[in-house]
């Protein structure tokens, strides 16, 4: 049996015929560039997070540079974020003319330690971008309490999160604004990159605007970016949207039968759910020991699997000129060392998990 890491084909079989349609109507009319896809998206993914605004964009890398810049970040600022992440949450940090200050995470969560957090405030820190990463929220509660106490802006990176839940509050409603990926292989995934920011606040939203479309079209009233949401993945994604709710279900049915399969099962970790949250699962991620060796075993069984991420991102030869140490994030480096994310998607069967975890088994008995 061959299982992919995760299968979009199935996913778009199963909504073919509109997403053709969707493609084609673009095409008819030529709405290539913003037009009214693109702007029926906006209105339809603010409601869903619940925001008044939503600035779509090309990617989720430039939602988080546009946001920055939104909230004025400049050469002599810092910026808090995790350790553990894609390098999109700390590159950008860099690209706008801050500093990117790391925290190690949570053992449990993999999410910013705020327990870590209020040691790396200084009198240049500005803000505290948090990832919710796998799609499990971070402990927002106690963060939005250091930068309260601090007088410091939240910003929420959802990339990997969408729908999820803290508290009964979406991600991306808790900070001053969130920002999201719609990269192919997200929770809700475009055909090609796409991304968005979501905010509450009317002069974000009006900078956002600005910056992200050539500082405003025939009028340039700033220096901008070209950074815009066409509209062939707009129409993608207004169709994709109507069944994000179902797939998130589906998603978290597909973690559950994971839980119970892997109950008892010596040398595995499986996720960990925080309380008063919904964790979405964009990944499933155990930890074993000898992570290298099963992905291995397991490649070689026809199973696809993901290290996210093999390193943490102090580590890496983009930031040897901060001078961090391995001691400096236990946590973020042990993980790196176990984590491995095997195939989850909301199309996956009952069968096709079985046949992981058999596998998994196999691997760690000998």
């Amino acid at each position: 049996m061959r299982i992919p890491f995760v299968d979009l084909h199935a996913q778009y079989l199963s909504i073919k015929p509109d997403i053709d349609s969707a493609i084609a109507e673009v095409i008819a009319h030529s709405d290539f560039v913003r037009g009214p896809h693109v702007e029926a998206f906006e209105q339809s993914y603010a409601e869903l997070t619940g925001r008044k605004h939503c600035i779509s964009c090309a990617n989720g890398t430039d939602a988080i540079y546009i946001i920055l810049k939104a909230l004025g970040i400049k050469t002599g600022d810092e910026v808090i974020t995790t350790a553990h992440s894609w390098i999109s949450t700390s590159e950008t940090i860099t690209q706008a003319g801050a500093k990117v200050v790391f925290c190690d995470t949570e053992e449990d969560f993999f999410c910013i330690d705020p327990a870590t957090i209020e040691a790396k405030i200084t009198p240049s820190t500005k803000g505290i971008i948090v990832v919710h990463l796998y799609g499990q929220p971070a402990d927002m509660d106690a963060i939005m309490a250091i930068a309260g106490k601090h007088n410091l802006w939240v910003v929420e990176d959802c990339a990997q999160a969408h729908l999820a839940t803290y508290k009964g509050r979406k991600v991306g409603s808790m900070g001053v604004a969130g920002t999201f990926s719609f990269y192919p292989g997200k929770n809700l995934g475009a055909m090609g990159d796409a991304g968005c920011i979501v905010t509450n606040d009317n002069k974000i939203n009006d900078f956002a605007c600005l910056f992200a479309r050539h500082g405003g079209k025939g009028n340039h009233l700033i220096e901008g970016i070209n950074s815009r949401l066409d509209g062939l993945q707009a129409a993608i994604l207004n169709v994709k949207m109507k069944h994000i709710e179902h797939w998130t279900m589906a998603r978290r049915a597909a973690a559950d039968r994971y839980d119970e399969m892997f109950k008892g099962v010596a040398g595995v970790v499986t996720p960990h759910r925080r309380d008063d949250t919904e964790h979405v699962f964009h990944l499933y991620v155990i930890r074993v020991q000898d992570r290298d060796g099963l992905r291995t075993y397991l490649n070689e069984a026809g199973i696809g699997s993901v290290i996210n991420y093999p390193q943490a991102l102090p580590f890496y030869q983009a930031y040897d000129y901060l001078g961090h140490s391995e001691s400096d994030f236990p946590v973020a480096r042990l993980h790196s060392d176990q984590i491995l994310s095997i195939p989850l998607y909301p199309e996956i069967t009952e069968q096709q998990q079985r046949y992981v975890v058999d596998k998994v088994k196999e691997f760690l008995v000998g």
